[in-house]
């Protein structure tokens, strides 16, 4: 007579069981031999993820940070009817007709590794209603106006102005935006962007003191996709002697960099991608610091993962992240983030898999450092804060190592499940990553 196997609903029941256990932030469960059948087994690893990330008690900045929601807010709203326009000038909305993306995307002449950002437009209410040529005249002209309160250099008004004159050139293919944040090769235009104004100063240093105060007794610190290195600038002027390796996936920014911190004792540089094996033969670091590229990852999870074998017991992961996809964010740097030409989808394997979305929440990111054993995660500003409208956030966490004791877990999910379904095995590891779209 067969043997009747746990289903895949039972596997499910097992790992929401062995989850929801105090000691436990992620299970995966399979099935192992069991005489003439098979029993599950799990693999577990510690501590549920904090909720909240630690609290702050003062703001991030100061009281000049009081015009950031205002001028975002204005900004955003010259991006959304740039969009606007741009879906409008297709000649498909008219009389209030309604098409798929897929209609609106031929229409558009988008190229296919663009279409993902067809989407994301299409997704917001506010790009239905076509924009007056006045209205969209007066948006610009207030957009330069908040580039300048919030500090942005005229390149960055420059810039802005020309990818939202430009989006249905972009999401055609015809031009690149990389064209235009680099313009003549040089990087003015995107220190603007990363370093030369009101939000990035105030993160910047955040992330730089974080790094100081980690570095004070532990001098070694790994920068991955460091970039033009606008946050490099602001650690290197807060920190004397470290030794500071300096990577980025490319050699033109490792260049860059060679020149620019030449007179720099201390610093070292190497080639390193976070899609990739991250495996520099190198000693632990006591400092590990990623500015505004873990979003690059195809999984944040495994890539969080790798990074923590990096880091030394105790070591200090500093991270910067944009955790809200604001219109002007998509009709600029989404463009950034397309796949190569042969893929049709942005990579994601993670949780944002299938969402046309590039950035992980506040709270995922919490969540993904303290199930992967991180402890004192900090999140800053935090949300009552000013600065939180720009949705980009300053991220401190230190590795941590714990594992639960499998007895009582055993004894737990004896108590909770049916006597077929407790697991035979519990082995508890230092962190699980798992794809959830194949998981049971």
């Amino acid at each position: 007579m067969p043997v009747e196997l746990p289903s895949r609903d039972d596997l499910q029941l097992v790992r929401r069981t062995l989850e929801a256990l105090p000691d436990v932030a992620e299970a995966e469960v399979f099935l192992i031999a069991d005489g003439p059948g098979a029993a599950p087994a799990a693999l577990v690893s510690g501590g549920h993820p904090q909720p909240e990330a630690l609290p702050r008690t003062a703001h991030l900045g100061g009281a000049e940070t009081g015009v950031v929601p205002r001028c975002l807010a204005v900004m955003d709203r010259a991006a959304m009817l740039a969009i606007a326009h741009t879906l409008h000038a297709t000649g498909l909305f008219r009389g209030g007709r309604v098409h798929g993306w897929e209609e609106v995307a031929e229409a558009l002449g988008a190229a296919p590794r663009h279409r993902w950002i067809v989407r994301r437009w299409l997704a917001s209410d506010e790009t239905l209603r076509p924009p007056s040529r006045r209205e969209l005249a007066t948006a610009m002209r207030d957009l330069d106006v908040a580039r300048h309160e919030l500090g942005y250099p005229a390149a960055m008004g420059r810039f802005f102005q020309a990818a939202l004159r430009s989006l249905a050139r972009l999401v055609r293919d015809e031009i690149t935006l990389q064209s235009l944040l680099f313009s003549g090769g040089g990087m003015t235009t995107a220190l603007g962007n990363y370093r030369d104004n009101l939000i990035s100063r105030h993160l910047n240093k955040a992330a730089a003191d974080a790094v100081a105060e980690a570095a004070r007794t532990r001098g070694r610190v790994l920068e991955i996709g460091a970039g033009v290195g606008a946050t490099t600038d602001a650690v290197l002027a807060a920190v004397d002697d470290v030794d500071y390796l300096f990577t980025d996936v490319s050699t033109f920014f490792l260049d860059a960099a060679r020149e620019r911190f030449r007179h720099r004792p201390g610093m070292r540089y190497a080639l390193l991608d976070v899609n990739a094996k991250m495996t520099p033969d190198e000693p632990p670091f006591d400092v590990v610091l990623a500015a505004n590229v873990l979003h690059n990852a195809r999984h944040a999870g495994r890539t969080l993962a790798a990074i923590r074998e990096l880091l030394a017991p105790g070591g200090t992961l500093v991270l910067i992240e944009s955790c809200v996809e604001h219109h002007l964010v998509s009709a600029s740097m989404h463009f950034l983030m397309s796949p190569q030409a042969d893929a049709l989808l942005p990579g994601f394997a993670d949780i944002r898999q299938g969402q046309d979305r590039v950035f992980l929440s506040r709270t995922e990111w919490i969540r993904q450092l303290a199930a992967l054993g991180f402890r004192d995660v900090r999140a800053e500003p935090a949300p009552g804060d000013p600065l939180a409208a720009a949705g980009q956030h300053v991220f401190t966490a230190v590795r941590g190592d714990h594992h639960p004791d499998p007895a009582p877990l055993l004894s737990k999910a004896a108590e909770a499940l049916p006597p077929h379904l407790v697991p035979r095995e519990i082995h508890t590891v230092d962190a699980l990553i798992t794809d959830r779209s194949h998981r049971p």
